[in-house]
């Protein structure tokens, strides 16, 4: 069969399974599944209500590799006959959407210590190809995922499609962008930060949290669970692979390192921390959780490499960053701070030591085409003049100018070209030159950056907009109005960033449209607009 043949009923194949995921994602949240379905198991258990209501979810794609997950979730009434104990899952993987070519099968047990949650390191498989993958335990089966491997490392790729997602508040709006992005063809899904939210705001609510904000495992559990059981997110998980980074909403705002807005006590908000980050593993593709020895701890940074075309890295801004500069006294966290003399002091970081120099060393070293930089927050500067001087924002990149600095000298001294830094966090569409001194005209562009807007969660009004815009030469684009996502598009010619958007609340109107489109060419810093 000629190739471009064979390319069209694949992609029949993954458009009919997309049209198809929505309606199984939909119906399996909404709907206990009460027919036992009859299958040749060790465990003939019979579940009165369907144990994957969370859905499944496939990450960290690699050559040979991705990582499946799912999580038990029992009714009352199962868990009066299951308890705590230990159960063996099922994973089955296949080369095709009908299931009918099974290439591999494993056997995971889990228990209560990890929340029932099932990772599966699924090895041996081959470059650039989909697969499709299913979980079951006694008679229940799960919903069907779709994931996809990345290419050999020495491949010529054509193409890198991915969406760029961040900041999902369940409270103040629909997950429109998670459907949208369940029905693309992509290759996966960049998430930089704020899967979830442990803080309310009753004003700009339209459904609720249950229960009150999470501190303890069980209640960040429970949080999670409300998340994953939305039929649009999870359609998002089931249809493409996901990257994922976390910031500060998946343990407490604001917080850094070992210190939060409330200046609680160090030691009692690590034990928070190691609750949220057993949490944050338990409900996500990952291939390992908190350090064992210290549960406050739990290295997430990574890169990934798509064949020659990109080196993609993903970097923690939250667990080791220095805190924020000239805090509040009484308030701490982030704040618009003036005549900070704690922003000039270089030992203060924004990634730690230990990560700035793995980057740094690994970004030098990078002979790939592109060089993506995902991170949670804005790197270019949303500064505002006032009478005594430049006002910054202390909790992004402008609280932390000599560690920028250091990040962009990296790029200047290494002659790196093809830099695009990828952000979420601020809740607006940015599209900016980076420059060693922010707004400086004389000051050589050295990067490119592209930050994402929210999921749902809501932006800053129109007239703070419109200052920050007005006083930052280098936001060529800056929208805070709607919600959505982009889409990010990689080729060895260009990377071009698509800003997908819908008014908030998101779910006031049907599906998104674009708002905006830029592209950076390759060998000359700095986005375009299209």
């Amino acid at each position: 069969m000629p190739l471009d043949r064979r390319e069209g009923s694949l992609e029949m194949k993954r458009r009919d399974f997309n049209q198809q995921l929505q309606r199984s994602a939909i119906a399996l949240a909404l709907a206990p599944w009460t027919t036992a379905i009859a299958l040749p198991t060790e465990e003939a258990r019979v579940w009165l209500t369907n144990p994957f209501a969370l859905g499944v979810a496939s990450g960290r794609p690699r050559a040979d590799s991705v990582v499946l997950w799912t999580r038990l979730l029992f009714s009352e009434e199962d868990r009066a006959t299951t308890g705590g104990r230990a159960l063996r899952v099922q994973v089955e993987v296949f080369a095709d959407a009908a299931l009918q070519q099974r290439v591999q099968k494993k056997e995971i047990i889990t228990d209560d210590t990890r929340g029932h949650s099932v990772h599966v390191h699924v090895q041996h498989l081959q470059p650039s190809t989909d697969y499709w993958y299913r979980f079951r335990q006694g008679h229940a089966l799960s919903a069907v995922g779709h994931t996809r491997t990345a290419p050999a490392l020495n491949a010529d790729v054509p193409q890198l499609r991915m969406a760029l997602a961040s900041c999902q508040h369940y409270e103040q709006g629909q997950y429109l962008a998670h459907q949208e992005i369940a029905q693309q063809k992509l290759d996966f899904v960049l998430f930089v930060g704020d899967y979830i939210y442990e803080s309310s705001n009753p004003q700009y609510a339209v459904r609720q949290h249950n229960g009150e904000e999470p501190k303890t495992l069980s209640q960040y559990r429970e949080r999670y669970e409300q998340y994953k059981r939305d039929p649009f997110l999870q359609a998002a998980h089931a249809a493409h692979p996901w990257v994922l980074m976390w910031d500060d909403h998946e343990v407490v705002n604001d917080y850094a390192n070992d210190q939060d807005r409330k200046y609680t006590e160090p030691q009692q908000l690590l034990k928070r921390r190691a609750a949220a980050y057993q949490a944050y593993f338990e409900h996500q593709p990952l291939l390992l959780g908190p350090d064992a020895n210290n549960p406050a701890n739990m290295r997430l940074y990574d890169q990934l490499s798509w064949g020659k075309l990109a080196d993609v890295w993903t970097l923690d801004c939250r667990q080791y960053r220095s805190p924020q500069a000239c805090r509040d006294p009484v308030r701490g966290g982030g704040r618009m701070v003036v005549q900070c003399d704690e922003l000039g002091d270089a030992s203060r970081s924004m990634l730690g030591q230990e990560q700035e120099r793995w980057l740094s060393a690994a970004l030098s070293a990078s002979k790939r085409t592109w060089k993506l930089v995902a991170q949670a927050t804005q790197i270019s500067s949303t500064s505002v003049p006032t009478p005594i001087g430049r006002s910054y924002w202390n909790d992004a990149w402008d609280g932390y100018p000599e560690a920028r600095k250091r990040l962009l000298q990296t790029v200047v001294d290494a002659k790196l070209q093809n830099v695009v830094t990828l952000g979420g966090d601020v809740h607006c569409n940015v599209a900016a030159p980076l420059r060693l001194e922010p707004n400086n005209p004389l000051s050589p562009i050295v990067a490119s950056e592209f930050v994402t807007t929210s999921i749902t969660s809501r932006g800053l009004g129109d007239k703070p907009a419109a200052v920050i815009r007005e006083s930052n030469a280098d936001l060529l684009h800056y929208r805070s109005d709607e919600r959505g996502y982009s889409l990010i598009t990689v080729t060895p010619t260009q990377v071009r960033c698509d800003f997908r958007t819908t008014k908030f609340p998101a779910g006031s109107e049907p599906g998104l449209k674009t708002q905006a489109s830029f592209v950076v060419k390759s060998g000359k810093a700095g986005p375009q607009v299209i």
